[in-house]
């Protein structure tokens, strides 16, 4: 790994500005990226004006960018919208031109977002592929304090569910699973990686009692990218897939929708899961949880999850060299 991983502030009148000083606890070598004047006033700080640059031990090292207004905890500032945004314009350009070795992300609302300056995109994950050229990404939750790990991978994320009959096509299952078996390769360092396959329906369709597309589409695809020699298992049942013995079969698991794959992971391991986004050309984490708020400006916010993802993204910024 070379260079430091920039933290993006996130919204700053959500949880993001604690949680920056507070992951130092991490070991792990970051900056800052956002405006200091929304960092809590006893954090120890220092302004850096390239992202390697030193800083005395102890003090969160910060790449300044200032916003137009003040940041009042749990009520978003419209006119800070447009650099909330900015700031993750700026992070990908460090990392694309070699400046960073990585992105953690901390939490933005989209909402605020979208109101003060029209953001065009579903989150995260969807502006970043856009920053990195249109690319096709996936987003993994992967768990980091149970064994054997929880890793998934929805293949439709932010949709009602009525949709996902529909949505879920033989194109976007296929291309989830060549971007997830990448992804183990270049960034987890799993030479062959086992991945399994959730099918749609209860019980995986029961034979077809339940649904046909795990008979009619799913398991020939499988079957398909097997003999390309990918090891897949499936279409398994959701509903055993994610206890302990289950999950030492396979190194990530895939499932249909957003509640299928969040529920197990958020249940094992709420506090250490993190957001990774899989085919960027870059390694971007994020903290599983939202802005928080209800706590913002409390001291209370929990860095487990920030302290997981920084480590994370450290991990396989050093896997992929």
């Amino acid at each position: 790994m070379t260079g430091r991983i920039i933290l993006t502030c996130g919204e700053p009148a959500g949880i993001g500005p604690e949680l920056a000083g507070k992951a130092l606890a991490s070991g792990v070598d970051f900056a800052f990226l956002g405006d200091p004047a929304h960092l809590p006033p006893d954090t120890a700080w220092s302004e850096i004006q390239t992202p390697d640059a030193p800083v005395p031990a102890g003090h969160l090292p910060v790449l300044r960018h200032d916003f137009p207004a003040p940041a009042t905890p749990g009520r978003p500032e419209p006119a800070n919208a447009a650099a909330t945004i900015a700031v993750i314009a700026r992070a990908v350009d460090l990392v694309m031109c070699g400046r960073a070795a990585a992105i953690c992300t901390l939490p933005i609302n989209k909402q605020a977002l979208i109101e003060g300056a029209g953001f065009g995109y579903p989150g995260h994950t969807e502006y970043l592929a856009h920053l990195a050229g249109g690319v096709d990404v996936a987003m993994m939750l992967a768990s980091t304090t149970v064994t054997p790990p929880c890793r998934v991978v929805p293949a439709t994320i932010h949709m009602a569910l009525e949709r996902v009959p529909d949505a879920l096509t033989p194109d976007l299952l296929e291309r989830t699973i060549r971007i997830t078996h990448a992804a183990m390769i270049r960034d987890f360092g799993i030479a062959d990686p086992r991945i399994a396959i959730a099918g749609l329906n209860p019980h995986a369709g029961e034979g077809g009692t339940m649904g046909r597309q795990e008979i009619d589409w799913i398991a020939p695809l499988i079957l398909r990218l097997q003999g390309e020699g990918l090891t897949l298992i499936g279409p398994l049942p959701a509903d055993t897939m994610f206890h302990a013995p289950a999950r030492a079969r396979y190194d990530a698991a895939i499932c249909a929708y957003h509640d299928q794959a969040l529920i197990p992971i958020k249940t094992l391991d709420f506090a250490g899961g993190v957001n990774v986004t899989l085919g960027l050309p870059f390694v971007r984490t994020s903290p599983d949880h939202g802005t928080g708020f209800d706590i913002a400006g409390k001291g209370i916010a929990d860095p487990a999850s920030t302290i997981a993802a920084l480590r994370m993204a450290r991990d396989m910024a050093t896997a992929r060299g």
